[in-house]
């Protein structure tokens, strides 16, 4: 009798899962000579802050990774390589009611499978407002917030997480969606998202790295299963991009209980090689490996000196 093989039994292909970044970033450091592993930030338990009035009548707003454009901080634009000098290492605020570019350049989406074009894919401002004047939420609040994405979990706790819990209490936010984009970023939001709830407001994050937020524990989190830099859906998809939106406020509506995932059955496309791709150290040779290196110090040198010039 032949044994059964994953066509016949109709089985999804191994690289259909998400990927694992927490490992991938593991391996991409050590391959390129950093020997210690990076401790993500790990919590078996979340706080749980149910909504305090119905949607409709809540005011929502938004915290992001992404940073303001500043031409004066080298490549920003679409497809920029790494940019440690467009980092932003204070809580800052934007108002809503303003048109915003904010860009990615400064940490580490997949510059592959992405082009960075679309900021409604990583800021989901204008589908919120959209949702304000249709009635799905009460308002968007007066201003939304953009969180460093500081190595320093520390730093998150204590300082910035505690700045935005303020910023959202002056403006008498009722919830929050959080919107990451790099590794780092996830974790930083899921760090932000459980201070937020901690102290009575709810959230959602919106993410594409499963295992870290996870991992972090985040109160609620819609998970989407493509490339980083796209956590508000498909690029040049407005249809992908309110789909995106509603699952998150719908997220945020009907979760029963702390660490609720929910997994968007939207698809990036048939390929899953972006998976593969991302920070893969297997298939860089040696010589990448050594110009990545070079390239990684010298950015960390750029960024050391922002950090210390706005301490």
């Amino acid at each position: 009798m032949a044994t059964p093989t994953d066509d016949t039994l109709g089985f999804a292909p191994d690289d259909t899962v998400p990927l694992a970044y927490m490992a991938r970033t593991r391996d991409y450091y050590l391959a390129i000579g950093y020997g210690t592993p990076y401790r993500w930030a790990h919590y078996n338990s979340a706080p749980f802050q149910p909504l305090r009035k119905p949607l409709a009548q809540s005011r929502v707003t938004i915290v992001t990774t992404a940073a303001p454009f500043d031409p004066a901080k080298g490549d920003q634009g679409p497809g920029a390589p790494y940019n440690g000098g467009a980092k932003f290492y204070s809580v800052y605020d934007g108002d809503t009611s303003a048109q915003h570019d904010l860009r990615i350049s400064h940490i580490a989406y997949d510059r592959t499978h992405t082009t960075a074009m679309d900021s409604n894919t990583w800021f989901p401002l204008a589908q919120l407002l959209r949702f304000a004047r249709e009635g799905r939420i009460g308002a968007v609040g007066p201003r939304f917030f953009g969180a460093p994405t500081n190595r320093s979990q520390r730093v998150t706790i204590e300082s910035d997480a505690p700045e935005i819990l303020a910023r959202c209490r002056a403006d008498e936010i009722d919830a929050v969606v959080l919107v990451p984009n790099c590794p780092v970023c996830h974790q930083t939001v899921t760090l932000v998202a459980r201070h937020l709830e901690a102290n009575g407001i709810a959230t959602v994050v919106m993410g594409c790295a499963k295992d870290i937020v996870e991992h972090a524990a985040a109160p609620r989190f819609l998970f989407s299963d493509f490339p980083l830099g796209n956590s508000a859906g498909k690029p040049h998809d407005t249809a992908s991009q309110a789909f995106t939106l509603e699952l998150a406020l719908d997220v945020l509506e009907r979760s029963p209980a702390a660490r609720t995932t929910v997994q968007s059955p939207l698809q990036w496309s048939g390929d899953h090689c972006w998976k593969r791709d991302y920070s893969n150290p297997a298939l860089l040779a040696p010589a990448e490996l050594a110009r990545r290196r070079a390239e990684f110090d010298a950015q960390k040198a750029i960024a050391r000196g922002l950090r210390d010039t706005s301490a």
